[in-house]
């Protein structure tokens, strides 16, 4: 229905219209969301999103509200481009968010993003930051000086690969502040100097990573959302839920059974050497996204230049792959390490407390767990406050145990070296489940 008031005339409409308007079905159809009550039609403008396509489109059909909050620094200025979007609103009689969710639990997560608001846990220390960078780039720089005066003999040219495995762990944990916007209050800042760091540091497009995690954060370890989990069913049997409607479809694209052994093999060694390292190059290219290629080649020609007068072809070569495999183990454990144990499903479109609540898990702080995985150990926290500079999640961590106690959510904290066994040991049951299911379903 419409209103009939001056201006242009705002129309009303309810939440069963709105999850018509998925982006479902082929041809595509429309696509829809909410935001405070009022309805956008993102069905064109998702080609465009600055984020990508898919994030946005993600939550077509349902309330974006919370997403949207968490994941922009300058809401007045993108509500400013979300205007000509805008094709009307909630109608009076319906719920700001869909009927199925827990209102309470919404309401009080809301009131929680407020308290930290005013607290000013968003605000970032500058200084955190730059030291942060420093020590990455005396790491770089002793790496370089180990072999330029001990020589390429055996033992030093491994302590080089070390330390330059540690830089490229280190330098993807500080990209990582900058792609989530927790560096700076500017987001075109954040950007400028991400670039530089995944670019120049790390040999990596920004784009590329913009496209994938964004689109984790908005639905992590909701299968086809998520492409954290798309390494199911190809590789991995995932979640328990996944894992039996594999088995009783009979779809075995590997022995799922045994994916808590291979995983030792194509998992942690593997990921950056033999599909990162290349997959990103196409990934540049054929999106056209000559900036970040440029920065990817500034890594490749340091490396080479400063390398190669001291080791030669084959020894440059050799410290490369031995840093990436360094680097993809140290990667895998840590960022796998909060999500494969949790729970993995398709999209159910619940609240976004507990969409994150359900999907993370912590790791205990310490000095160095901190260090190690880049704050990453406060996965909860950082999933549900996305722009939040790392050095604060300690501070809204009480906070956040607290409103999980009232409503009866788990938060789970577990030591480093059981969530590392928590990733096989999942793996494992999954597997089992997969199998019975394959067998006698």
């Amino acid at each position: 229905m419409e209103d009939g008031g001056p201006g242009r005339s705002l129309r009303f409409f309810t939440w069963e219209e709105i999850r018509e308007r998925s982006g479902r079905g082929s041809p595509p159809q429309e696509r829809w969301l909410v935001i405070e009550r009022k309805v956008y039609d993102i069905s064109q403008f998702c080609r465009r999103h600055p984020g990508g396509s898919r994030v946005i489109s993600h939550y077509a059909g349902q309330d974006a509200t919370d997403p949207f909050i968490a994941f922009h620094l300058d809401k007045t200025l993108v509500r400013k481009y979300m205007s000509p979007l805008l094709i009307g609103e909630l109608a009076p009689d319906q719920p700001s968010f869909e009927p199925s969710k827990n209102k309470k639990l919404v309401e009080d997560f809301r009131e929680l993003r407020a308290t930290v608001e005013k607290m000013g846990l968003l605000n970032p220390n500058c200084a955190f930051f730059l030291l942060y960078l420093c020590h990455i780039l005396l790491l770089d720089v002793a790496a370089w000086l180990t072999i330029w005066y001990f020589g390429a003999s055996t033992v030093p040219f491994l302590f080089s690969a070390v330390l330059l495995g540690t830089v490229q762990a280190q330098a993807g944990w500080l990209q990582h502040d900058f792609g989530h916007l927790s560096v700076f209050s500017k987001s075109k800042w954040n950007h400028w100097v991400h670039k530089f760091v995944i670019g120049h540091l790390k040999g990596a497009p920004a784009s590329w990573w913009n496209h994938l995690h964004f689109q984790h954060h908005a639905k992590p370890n909701c299968f086809r959302k998520d492409p954290d989990v798309n390494m199911h069913p190809l590789f991995f049997a995932l979640g328990k839920t996944l894992s039996v409607e594999l088995g009783v479809q009979k779809k075995k694209f590997m022995p799922y059974n045994h994916q808590h052994k291979y995983f030792f093999i194509i998992g942690p060694p593997a990921l950056v050497p033999l599909y990162f390292q290349w997959y990103i190059f196409y990934f540049a290219i054929q999106r056209k996204q000559w900036v970040d290629l440029a920065w990817m080649l500034s890594f490749y020609i340091r490396f080479f230049l400063t390398y190669l007068p001291l080791l030669g072809v084959k020894g440059i070569l050799g410290l490369h792959l031995l840093v990436r495999f360094i680097e993809s183990n140290w990667f895998v454990w840590v960022t796998q390490m909060n999500h494969i144990p949790m729970h993995i499903d398709y999209d159910k479109n619940v609240d976004w407390f507990s969409t994150q609540l359900q999907a993370t898990c912590n790791v205990h702080q310490s000095l160095f767990n901190d260090w190690f995985s880049g704050h990453l150990n406060f996965q909860i926290e950082h999933h549900l406050f996305p722009t939040m500079p790392r050095h604060n999640y300690w501070k809204v961590a009480p906070l956040v145990k607290s409103l999980c106690a009232k409503h009866g959510i788990e938060y789970q904290c577990k030591p480093l070296l059981t969530a590392f066994a928590d990733i096989v040991h999942s793996l494992k049951d999954s597997g089992e489940l997969w199998l019975d299911a394959y067998l006698h379903k």
